[in-house]
């Protein structure tokens, strides 16, 4: 039952109860806490955690959005003839000794020049 449809005598009687229970919480405190039992005193209940950030909704806007905005770059892409891939470079045999020579022949001048 929803607290829109209790009578004011019906509200009065509910805030007495809890005005009682919290009374009796207290006295549970006070006996707990002095006998050392070992047993925490009840904690003050907490501040209930504000919620940041973006709603659920807000979220599915958003994710909505950006669906579309990806549904009309792939249209724009489909519509267009891809390029053809690019032929790798493939260096011949020969470059590669006469590479590799110049390079030998470099370092052998190096450290004919520091030996001296």
């Amino acid at each position: 039952m929803s607290i829109e449809h209790l009578s004011s005598k019906q509200l009065r009687q509910a805030a007495d109860l809890k005005e009682k229970i919290a009374a009796l919480e207290k006295q549970l405190t006070a006996i707990l806490s002095d006998r050392g039992s070992g047993i925490p005193a009840p904690l003050k209940a907490a501040k209930p955690v504000k919620k940041k950030g973006i709603s659920t909704a807000g979220r599915a806007k958003i994710a909505a959005a950006q669906k579309l905005r990806w549904a009309k770059i792939k249209a724009a892409k489909a519509g267009t003839s891809p390029k053809p891939a690019k032929k790798k470079f493939v260096m011949s045999a020969a470059a590669k000794a006469r590479i590799s020579a110049a390079a030998k022949a470099r370092w052998a001048k190096i450290k004919a020049a520091r030996a001296k």
